[in-house]
């Protein structure tokens, strides 16, 4: 009987991260209002211990994020053997990645303009800022840059790209050997079990993580640097809600038939350690974990969700979309709808190749920006509010993954619906 209380009264992970989450959120505004600045406050708390503990925790997912993809997919192109459905799933989710990216841009112009914010701005307030200016996509480069000259370098640079093909040749050159490379289709199946286990180990202490990420975040910012930019925040946030009632609710109802509510129940950790992490890279094991929870073989979300956390950016898409109307107005510039296209076209095509990590959408932004030919320095503007706006735009990006990872395994017939629908306790669906 005293067991059973005690596994009852168990707080789950998710549970822990959201804690962290909103304890961080709490300390990180007390400390900016009530500490006053000095040697305890910045140098002590904020730029030692909350600096020390939330970075050292992001390098330890790092860490794991390389290895862990290489290992799930390889193993999981070695369990699937036929290369031509592996094929056939590589185009479908490519395929989805770039309509939920377009569809997500498409929902930001239009309530940008709806919303229109950047109108009556006073400009002179704004400082020119140097932001380097990305060369947009050329095809055959974009093509040519999957392909790893050292897959070594590929793995050191974190290329996920290249890291993804050399996995899935290994992973299929073995299942298409199996007596002559037995070996190492074994030490490939223990290297992910190896690295399944070190992921819970790591996990461990992902609270504490999200706790100092946070506080470290609200602890640098006051309500003040928001109050010029509430209209733009509202529009971005806006779309980013949209984008899941619009876009990915209605794909897991009409084309992975699950039921959504399900579903974001059970991905809840993910989006709240993305929102904290603002790194979709980072967050590749824990939304791995929550698809192994959500019933979706590994051979499929081994390959979809690192692929995805490459191509898919679908909350920064909607900054971008957003933050060219809104800079658009500002500056009094007008966009018609040959302009709209081509934002929609050069932020999807952006969105290929972009490492996930924090800020890189304000790059890609620049490239965004002067296809249509709106001023760069424009983007000096949001630069303020950008670092709350990647957080919730991260935890978009990746539950973009997640839909067409469940969309990917209903077509391909082995989503466990049991496991979907199943009432595991979270304690037990949460390690690893």
């Amino acid at each position: 009987m005293t067991e059973q209380k005690r596994e009852k009264r168990t707080i789950s992970l998710t549970q822990r991260i959201f804690i962290g989450l909103i304890l961080g959120a709490v300390t990180g505004v007390l400390l900016h209002y009530l500490v006053p600045a000095g040697a305890i406050r910045d140098d002590f708390l904020i730029d030692g211990v909350f600096q020390f503990v939330g970075s050292g925790f992001m390098r330890l997912l790092q860490m794991l994020v390389v290895p862990l993809v290489f290992f799930s997919l390889a193993t999981g192109a070695l369990s699937m053997g036929d290369t031509a459905s592996l094929g056939k799933i590589g185009v479908k989710t490519l395929l989805f990645y770039l309509f939920t990216t377009a569809a997500a841009i498409a929902l930001a112009l239009l309530l940008s303009n709806f919303i229109k914010p950047g109108e009556n701005m006073d400009l002179q307030t704004v400082e020119t800022v140097a932001v380097e200016i990305a060369e947009a996509p050329n095809l055959t480069d974009t093509l040519l840059n999957i392909i790893p000259t050292n897959p070594v370098a590929a793995m050191a640079n974190g290329e996920m790209l290249q890291i993804i093909l050399f996995a899935l040749l290994v992973g299929i050159i073995c299942a298409m050997m199996p007596e002559k490379l037995s070996l190492i289709a074994r030490g490939l199946n223990e290297g992910n079990d190896l690295m399944m286990r070190m992921t819970g180990m790591v996990m461990l202490v992902a609270p504490f993580g999200v706790f100092a990420l946070i506080a470290r975040t609200f602890s640098q910012l006051g309500f003040e640097t928001f109050l010029p930019m509430l209209a733009y925040m509202g529009s971005v946030s806006g779309a980013l809600v949209l984008q899941v009632l619009l876009v990915y609710m209605p794909l897991l109802i009409l084309l992975a038939r699950v039921n959504p509510l399900t579903f974001f129940k059970k991905f809840a950790g993910p989006m709240t350690f993305a929102f904290s992490s603002a790194s979709s890279g980072a967050t590749i094991p824990l939304t791995l974990n929550a698809m192994d929870n959500m019933g979706v073989p590994r051979r499929v979300s081994a390959f979809t969700i690192p692929l995805g956390a490459t191509v898919n950016m679908d909350g920064t898409a909607i900054m971008q979309g957003c933050a060219v109307v809104f800079i658009s107005l500002a500056y009094g510039i007008p966009l018609g709808f040959g302009d709209f296209m081509t934002v929609i076209l050069t932020a999807t095509l952006a969105s290929v190749g972009t490492a996930a990590v924090p800020g890189v959408g304000l790059i890609t932004l620049a490239m965004v920006l002067r296809s249509v030919n709106l001023p760069v320095e424009g983007i000096a503007m949001i630069l303020g509010i950008d670092r709350i706006l990647d957080m919730a735009r991260t935890a978009i990006n990746i539950t973009g993954d997640a839909t067409v990872t469940m969309i990917m395994a209903r077509q391909d017939g082995s989503l466990d619906l049991d496991q979907f629908n199943s009432t595991i306790p979270e304690t037990e669906s949460d390690e690893f």
